[in-house]
């Protein structure tokens, strides 16, 4: 870093946001996962991309996973020209990851793209007073501009989670058909509570959502499906997503499966979650302002 950038982030760090406080008020969901795999990201994706596409919300995508699967699956959507980084970002002082925010080719969708510094930026939060506070602290005039604010956590209960946690209103759980995810699903639910009793106590629970689905494997499903009934009742979305070539084909183009192949089964099956999912969040009625 030179003496020029060195002064810029300074600047930056006593004047605090270069953005100005927008007029909407944002839900901020987080989507959690204890374990990889389970269609985490896809979903995400797809959630805020539908939101944005097919209710004409304006929404903000944020990846908080160093793995960047975000920017991959959106790589054809998402400008070239990378900036500043977002774990750099959550280190300083009166800085907002509005900043950050970059406008996608998809109408009403911006998106936060991760980067491989917040692995390296996790390890510093454990020496920071209020470290799960950070995400937090630096979304309050992001959340002025949007309607909706999704964030793709990290595949475990770590200090990035647990930060995407405090900073939610909601946090949504998938859950593929295996044991495996199941219990993951009891894990994330105790981080919740733990959450809400200690740190953000408007922290609700939306629900778990099935993912990658395989109907050939009917006694298996049945099971974890009548299991997550027994445990969590109502908050099982109805919604459930099959595995499905056409997603992965999407990803690899970086376009979401709207884009890619809109008449595809499982293009339907995303935009009747997203529907449930904006049902469940209060997003299909008139957009919400600011007091």
């Amino acid at each position: 870093m030179d003496l020029k950038e060195t002064f810029g982030n300074l600047k930056r760090m006593i004047q605090g946001p270069r953005v100005p406080i927008g007029d909407r008020q944002a839900i901020v969901v987080a989507v959690a996962a204890q374990k990889g795999g389970v269609g985490k990201t896809t979903t995400a994706v797809h959630l805020a991309a539908g939101i944005a596409a097919f209710h004409k919300r304006k929404v903000l995508l944020v990846d908080m996973d160093a793995q960047g699967h975000v920017q991959m699956s959106l790589s054809s959507l998402l400008p070239t020209q990378q900036g500043e980084s977002l774990g750099g970002l959550l280190l300083q002082k009166h800085r907002d990851i509005q900043e950050l925010a970059q406008p996608t080719a998809i109408e009403h969708l911006w998106s936060i793209p991760s980067d491989r510094s917040l692995n390296e930026t996790e390890a510093q939060m454990a020496s920071r007073i209020g470290k799960e506070l950070l995400l937090k602290q630096s979304s309050k005039i992001a959340r002025s501009h949007y309607d909706l604010i999704v964030i793709d956590c990290p595949p475990n209960i770590g200090t990035l989670t647990l930060n995407a946690l405090v900073a939610a209103d909601a946090v949504l759980v998938p859950c593929d058909m295996s044991v495996l995810s199941l219990d993951g699903v009891a894990s994330i639910l105790e981080t919740t509570q733990t959450v809400r009793e200690m740190l953000n106590p408007n922290l609700q629970w939306l629900g778990v959502v099935r993912t990658r689905l395989d109907r050939r494997n009917v006694m298996l499903n049945r099971s974890i499906v009548e299991s997550l009934r027994q445990q969590y009742g109502e908050k099982l979305f109805g919604s459930e997503i099959c595995n499905a070539s056409a997603v992965a084909r999407a990803q690899l183009a970086g376009q979401t499966i709207y884009n890619f192949d809109p008449r595809s089964a499982a293009s339907r099956a995303y935009r009747i979650l997203t529907d449930e999912f904006a049902q469940r969040i209060g997003l299909t009625t008139s957009p919400p302002k600011r007091a």
